[in-house]
């Protein structure tokens, strides 16, 4: 038996060192020079483990926004996403947004992170790699700035994606006031949405969108989800709360979750793991794969 085993030995470790290297997601870093914004975006892809030795094949992609003060590659350092992601035949897309709010700032002109994602990034992504190029096969979420910014793309451009996923999101910022904001971060949010009540403001408050929304509207959405951790802080907190009741409310399809957990990246490290699986889901990841057309 000792024999039998000690022959065993130098196979089963070989196998093992060819485990990582069969589960790993390769990671690739874009340096995208944007017309719109007039500076370098760069973005990170995590691609399927199969997709260079499936050259004919087409992936659905899930594309995942940071938060304030946070940028692209945060998802890829600072979480296992890319081990998670491994597990699934989709394309994973982390794309820079500054502090910028996924919006067009109304004070300056080269501010304009909802375009550049809607009007740069995505077709960027589709020429660059072997993406499926339809709503069914297009998911988007993101983290606190990077959630609000999710669940706007989501109910502003209800044709350009399936599933929309919100973690943590601070989906009150174009509505707070001054005294809730603090004088930094209302002096950001005046140059991006403009004073109160503006035309900017409004069509980037959460909550005015979902109440102005017709039953026709509603019809066309697509699917949110999003959750909290009951330890964040109360104005995100509160305001995921509130934008579910209103959601509720106005029978807009989502999912809202509260889970312990706070503010930070252990929080987000676990629950992109859902995003990740619901998104996979949505996106029927498994009969989502088309082989590209052969040029005759």
């Amino acid at each position: 038996m000792r024999i039998s085993l000690l022959l065993r030995l130098p196979l089963l470790a070989f196998l093992l060192l060819l485990l990582p290297s069969i589960a790993s997601a390769r990671v690739e870093t874009v340096r995208f020079q944007s017309k719109l914004v007039n500076t370098t975006l760069p973005y990170n892809v995590i691609l399927p483990t199969d997709y260079d030795s499936s050259p004919t094949t087409r992936y659905p992609v899930l594309y995942l926004l940071h938060g304030l003060t946070g940028h692209y590659p945060d998802w890829v350092t600072r979480t296992n996403v890319a081990d998670y992601a491994s597990q699934y035949r989709m394309i994973v897309v982390t794309p820079e947004g500054n502090d910028g709010w996924y919006s067009d700032s109304v004070t300056t002109s080269t501010d304009k992170y909802e375009s550049y994602i809607l009007k740069e990034l995505i077709p960027d992504v589709q020429q660059r790699y072997r993406t499926i190029e339809a709503r069914y096969a297009r998911a988007i979420a993101g983290l606190s700035m990077g959630g609000y910014g999710s669940i706007k793309f989501g109910l502003k451009s209800p044709s350009t994606f399936v599933f929309v996923g919100s973690m943590s999101g601070a989906f009150g910022e174009p509505r707070m006031s001054e005294q809730e904001a603090g004088a930094s971060r209302w002096a950001a949010a005046m140059r991006l949405f403009g004073p109160p009540d503006s035309e900017t403001r409004k069509a980037n408050d959460l909550f005015l969108i979902v109440k102005d929304l017709q039953p026709n509207r509603i019809g066309a959405l697509l699917f949110f989800y999003f959750d909290c951790g009951t330890e964040d802080s109360p104005r995100i907190f509160t305001y995921n709360r509130e934008l579910s009741a209103l959601m509720l409310e106005k029978k807009v399809p989502h999912e809202y979750r509260e889970l312990p957990g706070d503010h930070s990246w252990g929080y987000w490290d676990k629950q992109v793991q859902e995003v990740l699986k619901l998104a996979a889901e949505k996106m029927r990841v498994s009969g989502a794969v088309t082989p590209l057309k052969r040029v005759k």
